[in-house]
């Protein structure tokens, strides 16, 4: 795990005292004993921050008060809020990357520990599914990649992408929408997308290496950051809601939500994940076009197996189990309560 400087420390230290305390003033005396500096030490880093886009407020006999944050998603940000044992505890933030995965895949292979996270400003080559490209404008949404080492068979891995996709959606919910699970990665607002999931992994015959969760959320894009002819599939929260997304809050939020359901599944494995996914679904019920790289199937999803395969009755009456592909909701429903 990387080591933070000394400063950057404190530097995290000051802002989780001034978060707490809201809009009240915390006293430059109180500060310096919690951190152990001298006054001058304490200015200094007030300084620091200033400099890197906060607004602290200074009152003689008063002390401190944090009055705004700039919002970017460094572990400054990020780390007063969060709530997690591991995942988030570590981050490495970059302003530009190719792609996430890319980055956090490398990380792991160099022996990064269970939790730790690659977050970017900018993705210039974001990844989704089967080779298509995650657009990724800067300063807008989250792009993360989450490494994981579960202790998992490989050929229960697949299982994880459905676990994000429950704490996403939920973590979505808590801002007020109807998110909703399309299938296999995808979640929707008002059927258009809002965020996707990219889950790869490095394993041997008998176990997992490690496992990369890679999640784009559509946060604070306006129409014009969609390319044209993606206009009428995607949308964002703020579209949605109609008000600003605050990004650091969201991560923190997610990130936890997220760490909940991987507990909840290492520990009780896959039914509950599964029983939440359904109630979360908006493909379950509808009438399919299902395409595979083998064929290309039509009939109703009926339900998602106890491996997280979808379950496809079609038009000829079989029941065909999909692992992979691409699923056109002929029929748009609204996504169910919950």
């Amino acid at each position: 795990m990387p080591v933070e400087s000394t400063e950057q420390t404190q530097e995290e230290l000051i802002l989780g005292f001034l978060s707490e305390s809201g809009s009240d003033y915390t006293s430059g005396e109180a500060l310096s004993g919690k951190l152990g500096l001298s006054r001058a030490a304490l200015w200094k880093r007030m300084e620091a921050l200033r400099t890197q886009g906060y607004r602290i407020e200074a009152v003689p006999s008063r002390g401190y008060r944090l009055v705004s944050v700039p919002d970017r998603l460094t572990s400054l940000e990020v780390s007063p809020l969060l709530s997690t044992r591991e995942l988030g505890r570590a981050i490495h933030h970059h302003d530009s990357v190719g792609s996430t995965n890319e980055v956090a895949f490398r990380l792991a292979q160099d022996g990064a520990e269970h939790g730790e996270v690659v977050v970017a400003e900018q993705q210039t080559a974001g990844k989704g599914r089967r080779g298509r490209v995650w657009v990724s404008p800067p300063g807008l949404n989250l792009y993360f990649s989450a490494i994981l080492r579960p202790e998992l068979p490989p050929q229960r891995a697949p299982e994880l992408t459905l676990v994000a996709a429950v704490a996403l959606a939920e973590t979505l919910r808590d801002w007020g929408t109807d998110a909703a699970i399309k299938w296999p990665n995808d979640v929707h607002l008002d059927g258009l997308k809002v965020a996707g999931i990219l889950t790869e992994l490095s394993a041997e015959p008998e176990r997992v290496h490690f496992v990369v969760v890679g999640v784009g959320v559509n946060l604070n894009s306006r129409t014009e950051h969609f390319p044209e002819e993606l206009r009428s599939m995607a949308t964002s929260l703020s579209l949605a809601t109609g008000k600003p997304v605050p990004r650091a809050r969201f991560a923190a939020a997610l990130w936890t939500r997220l760490e909940e359901w991987l507990d909840r599944y290492l520990e009780d494995g896959f039914d509950a994940v599964r029983a939440r996914w359904k109630a979360l679904s908006s493909t379950l019920g509808q009438d399919v076009l299902v395409r595979t790289d083998r064929q290309e199937l039509r009939g109703v999803a009926e339900d998602i197996d106890p491996s997280g395969a979808l379950l496809v009755r079609t038009v000829g009456g079989s029941l065909e189990r999909v692992l992979a592909g691409d699923v056109e909701q002929l029929r748009p429903r609204k996504p169910r309560a919950g």
